[in-house]
């Protein structure tokens, strides 16, 4: 019984990801790679139809976090300050890495479940001048919820300060918009709504802004990235074969459509689930506008905890995922990325069904 990934990441692969990953071995200085590095770069450009001038992709090895760390690291200014917007896990992360590195910040910190407060985030911008980046996770996957950027981008245009996106759960799947947000960096892993491996992670950077950053790590310095991968070179051993996921994941997702599409496909199927577990009495823990295409979190009822739930689950095919902090022991989360099929849907639904039977 093939079982289905329905955690944040990693996915359950197509047969053609996986199939790429066998193809021939290759070393990363040899102009095979250089090839298929410059062609990734430019299929992830062509994701949200971004200019080369404007724009560059650095390319790594590493987790979504290592791609946060490096923006993190390499975009904000030996003299800047960043406000990092905290209303989940991963927004405490990007703390966590500002005060690792000795990088000025202050926090807009919210209750996991609540939306960004805008008046709290503008009295803040308004009250500190010094604050040159701000750091918002826009999916944040500790709730499933989709953190509203659009108010968020027009505070911090009114305040000259640009933006450093978290894009780990949201880039090829939900709108970015890169022309009118003032973005100067995207964060993003190849193993979630691009469908590729673990292993593969990049940061989408603004050319001009990264040329007045920090160099505060050797491994994780965008600028040496950017440098090497244009002129076709790249400065430490690649995962090759994740990178060959990547560049089949990235046709794959512009066969299908693009982002658009792959939005729709994600929310259709979110749906029947969403359907489903009301059917069932299963409480969302967010409002169906506040979440993602991406992830819903749920809450457990009484009747059942997680590792209970869990396992029934697993044992019919699937992998749910467990909340995180103060929602440990109180939600589950579903995700809809990755190879599933409707049939799979249709057996997700008898699992479930059986699995929170009183």
């Amino acid at each position: 019984m093939k079982t289905i990934l329905l955690n944040p990441g990693p996915v359950t692969l197509s047969a053609k990801v996986r199939q790429a990953m066998l193809n021939d071995d290759l070393c990363h200085r040899e102009v095979e790679f250089a090839v298929l590095q410059s062609d990734i770069r430019k299929k992830i450009l062509d994701v949200y139809a971004l200019k080369p001038s404007t724009w560059a992709i650095a390319l790594l090895t590493g987790s979504g976090t290592a791609a946060v760390e490096a923006m993190i690291t390499s975009l904000v200014p030996a003299s800047g300050k960043l406000l990092v917007v905290e209303n989940g896990v991963y927004g405490e992360r990007v703390s966590q890495i500002a005060n690792r590195y000795g990088i000025a910040n202050v926090q807009l910190a919210g209750p996991w479940q609540d939306a960004i407060d805008f008046t709290a985030l503008g009295s803040i911008l308004r009250a500190d001048q010094e604050i040159t980046h701000l750091a918002v996770v826009h999916h944040e996957t500790t709730t499933g919820r989709l953190n509203n950027l659009a108010p968020l981008a027009d505070l911090c245009r009114q305040y000259n300060v640009s933006i450093l996106l978290d894009g780990v759960s949201s880039f090829g799947a939900e709108a970015i918009d890169f022309q009118d947000w003032p973005i100067v960096g995207c964060a993003v892993a190849a193993n979630k709504c691009l469908h590729g491996v673990p292993g593969a992670c990049f940061v989408v950077v603004d050319r001009e802004a990264l040329a007045i950053g920090a160099a505060r790590n050797l491994y994780l310095d965008l600028s040496a990235y950017v440098a090497a991968q244009d002129s076709g070179n790249t400065p430490f051993t690649q995962s090759v074969q994740a990178f060959y996921a990547l560049n089949e994941a990235l046709d794959e997702l512009s066969d299908a459509g693009g982002v658009e599409q792959r939005r729709k496909l994600y929310q259709g199927r979110m749906n029947q689930v969403r359907h489903l577990l009301r059917d069932l009495k299963i409480v969302p823990l967010l409002n169906d506008e506040d979440c993602s295409c991406v992830l819903h979190a749920y809450r457990i009822p009484k009747s059942t905890n997680y590792q209970q739930l869990h396992d029934k689950l697993k044992n019919a095919g699937f992998i749910i995922y467990a909340g995180q902090g103060t929602y440990a022991t109180s939600i589950f989360r579903i995700s809809m990325m990755g190879e599933i099929s409707h049939a799979d849907i249709e057996r997700l639904g008898s699992a479930l069904s059986e699995a929170l039977k009183n």
